[in-house]
């Protein structure tokens, strides 16, 4: 799902990067266009009109550095945005002091639940931690499958019911 966003977003900030002369138009159609994605990708409708909003508000208002093309620009607007949206410094993941710490993961399939379980418990095994994945996916039985080659490859257990 990420890199299906991330592929979206980069073909329309490719086309903005190509423009020499960025003008309101190119500029209000390309934010459409990453208004569209960002819907797509099941983000709040509220967030993407505030995100847009932000980016058209700096894109038009600022003079153009004359370091960089206006597509370049315009590339780094969007940039410093998404990193604000997402979150501009690191939070740690907290363990509890009782075992055990239970992380749910939830989400639309092809979200990337399983590849997310595998980073979290390689993340938690290379600090120390003992890390048991659990395959609770009732619907789809391959996604069982999916989980256990994750854990193999990464060395974590991987506990499901046959």
């Amino acid at each position: 799902m990420f890199q299906d966003l991330a592929d979206k977003l980069e073909a329309v900030l490719k086309k903005l990067k190509g423009h020499g002369k960025l003008s309101e138009k190119n500029i209000a159609d390309s934010l459409r266009e990453i208004r569209r994605v960002l819907l797509e990708a099941d983000v709040n409708y509220k967030v993407a009109k505030a995100f847009i909003s932000s980016v058209q508000e700096q894109a038009l208002g600022q003079k153009v550095l004359k370091s960089i093309t206006p597509g370049q620009q315009i590339v780094k607007i969007i940039h410093d945005e998404l990193t604000k949206l997402m979150g501009e410094k690191e939070a740690a993941l907290n363990v509890t002091e009782a075992a055990p710490t239970i992380i749910m993961l939830t989400g639309l399939q092809g979200s990337g639940k399983t590849t997310l379980a595998g980073k979290l418990g390689l993340y938690f095994k290379s600090r120390g931690h003992n890390p048991v994945l659990a395959a609770a996916d009732i619907y789809r039985p391959a996604a069982v499958k999916q989980l256990q080659i994750v854990g193999e490859q990464i060395g974590v257990p991987v506990i499901h019911e046959d």
